[in-house]
């Protein structure tokens, strides 16, 4: 038996759920009391831009325009590095007979790509490269330290003059991209062929409402989640899945799993050889994890608390009476740790001592610098979201995912439209690709809350969150912390990951691990060529900065999972038999990926 997404499962026709979220609370949308004309009006223009709110984007400029036009000093200095960039250009030009005249790499951003083929050395390519990354450094310039603008609007107007730049640059475009051009070349035109062909299937998967071709390729139940377990607990909003022991003695306390319910929950068992679930599972733990349910128009008013009340605490009671311990390791990983810290403070205010221990992965709790994904949140941008889900009553997967995309155009769009339809080559898919495309709609309500009370007021980190009518501190959380934040993180940074250390009264084990938010976590030890930092602050140690834990902390070779094995080992009470999953668990049901 194997266990494996349940989104699609019996959860997808159960009755909504009873909305227990205060419905008075200031995080609630405020569409509701707005004329449905203007409502209407509202959210046919988020559809028109994308979800992007035009009215927030015109202020912005304003702002940013208007304080620039008021700062001569600043505009001579913009100045006087245009002419700069201008000459230097013009030096390149002139340099028409000259072999390997530059290597535009060498001043790109680390990150970016698109220009290290040795073709872009070449003349007049070079130039052309040169010409795009001077425009994105004159930008960068111009939308920085503007004296007076507020620095929320610098960062949209930065990010969006960045699309624009990377839509516009010269690798897109197949007569100015020297490495398509040389391929065309070679193959006769056969690349582009290819690449048209690939076009025509992929729009008419997209008429059809398929998924991505890559898909097929690895599919949960046969490909992917295929650790063994049954669903033990059902709710309508979740399902609790027990993982069957492999190991005779076991932790006296279970792990209990909390995934964002933004993507299916098996990106902590994909493979078996890079199954996070299986190497705990391996390791003598019992593991639980929550699988959310993919929501539908019908629960349009679930609310955020309601995944604390149907989600967190049922799956902590079912772990619990399974096991028969008194005290579970709980983990969270990206939104969901943030449900989970508002759980633990809750239970700590309740003087509920149930938790032996918290892990946070990739998870914020204040969100004051929340990295790239703030730039969509202010009360313009809500007020647009607003419309659009009162009208929709989900927010789609399609349109959360192309805002994650967007953070990494270069990468996630433009890179690939070129290597599929004008080099003609399919990108090899992945088990972790593939479940990124796997993604979930989001309820109106809930995501309405979750952006306001965290994204916009910070509530959670500033003690005003409230959970049954009253107000939860994450300084009442005791229990111990092991925290993760990746290196290259664009959806939780990880200085802003580290702000647990000065919010939780806690002892805190900090690890920053290589790679991004998604496979800095999925990172098993097989792996090779992973490394990582790690650090242990007391709760009455003083505060250290992520500059100054970064200089203390013992860099690692190898992947961080030992290392977090070792620290659950320590902080659980023993041994124990292990137990069978129940007879009478529930197993599979219809449609669901969990086998019986």
């Amino acid at each position: 038996m194997t266990a494996a997404t349940s989104q699609r499962s019996a959860l997808a026709s159960a009755t909504p759920i009873a909305v227990t979220a205060n419905r008075e609370a200031p995080a609630a949308s405020p569409a509701g009391g707005e004329p449905r004309v203007d409502r209407l009006l509202h959210a046919a223009i988020g559809r028109s831009f994308a979800g992007f709110s035009p009215m927030g984007l015109a202020e912005a400029w304003f702002d940013w325009s208007l304080h620039l036009a008021a700062s001569p000093g600043r505009l001579a200095e913009l100045a006087r590095q245009g002419l700069a960039e201008t000459m230097r250009l013009a030096e390149l030009a002139s340099s028409a007979n000259t072999s390997n005249v530059c290597t535009p790499c060498e001043r790109s951003l680390p990150h970016d790509k698109r220009f290290r083929h040795p073709s872009w050395q070449r003349w007049p390519y070079a130039l052309y490269a040169e010409g795009l990354l001077a425009s994105e450094r004159l930008w960068d310039l111009a939308t920085r330290d503007v004296h007076g603008a507020t620095p929320h609007h610098l960062a949209q107007l930065n990010f969006v003059g960045r699309q624009t730049l990377d839509l516009l640059a010269p690798s897109n475009w197949p007569w100015s991209n020297p490495e398509v051009l040389d391929t065309t070349v070679r193959e006769r035109g056969a690349n582009l062929l290819r690449g048209t062909m690939f076009a025509l299937e992929d729009v008419a998967r997209l008429a059809r409402r398929e998924g991505p071709r890559e898909t097929l390729q690895f599919q949960p139940g046969r490909d992917v989640a295929l650790t063994k377990g049954k669903v033990v607990h059902r709710t309508p909003l979740a399902e609790i899945i027990q993982y069957s022991p492999s190991t005779g003695q076991v932790r006296a306390e279970p792990v209990v799993i909390v995934p964002a319910w933004i993507m299916k929950y098996y990106i902590l068992d994909l493979r078996p050889e890079n199954s996070l679930i299986r190497h705990l599972v391996e390791q003598g733990f019992t593991v639980f994890v929550i699988s959310w349910k993919n929501p539908e128009l019908s629960d349009r008013d679930v609310g955020l608390d309601d995944y604390r009340v149907s989600g967190v605490q049922p799956a902590f009671a079912a772990a619990l009476a399974a096991t028969g311990a008194s005290r579970l390791h709980a983990v969270g990983y990206c939104i969901g740790g943030t449900l989970l810290a508002l759980t633990a403070a809750a239970m700590a205010r309740d003087l509920d001592d149930r938790l032996a221990s918290l892990t946070f992965l990739a998870a914020q709790v204040d969100f004051r610098e929340a990295g790239e994904l703030s730039l969509f949140v202010d009360e313009s941008q809500l007020a647009i979201l607003d419309d659009v889900m009162a009208e929709d009553g989900v927010l789609e997967a399609a349109r959360m995912a192309g805002t994650f995309h967007l953070l990494r155009s270069n990468d996630l769009i433009w890179s690939r439209i070129v290597r599929t339809y004008l080099l003609g080559q399919r990108e090899e898919a992945t088990d972790i690709t593939t479940w990124s495309t796997d993604a979930t709609r989001m309820p109106a309500r809930m995501h309405s809350e979750y952006l306001r009370a965290f994204y916009l007021n910070n509530d959670l980190a500033e003690g005003r969150f409230q959970v049954e009518e009253q107000a939860v501190s994450l300084r009442d959380i005791h229990s111990p912390i092991f925290a993760v934040g990746t290196e290259y993180d664009h959806v939780a940074p990880w200085r802003s990951v580290y702000k647990i250390h000065q919010l939780a009264d806690a002892d805190v084990t900090f690890v920053l691990a290589d790679a991004g938010h998604n496979r800095g976590i999925v990172a098993p030890p097989s792996q090779a060529g992973r490394h990582f930092r790690l650090g242990t602050m007391l709760a009455h140690d003083h505060h250290a900065t992520p500059e100054q834990w970064l200089a203390g902390a013992s860099l690692r070779q190898g992947s961080w999972w030992p290392a977090w094995v070792d620290w659950l080992s320590e902080h659980s009470s023993g041994s124990v038999p292990a137990r069978a999953v129940d007879d009478h668990a529930l197993g599979s049901a219809p449609g669901s990926y969990v086998h019986g």
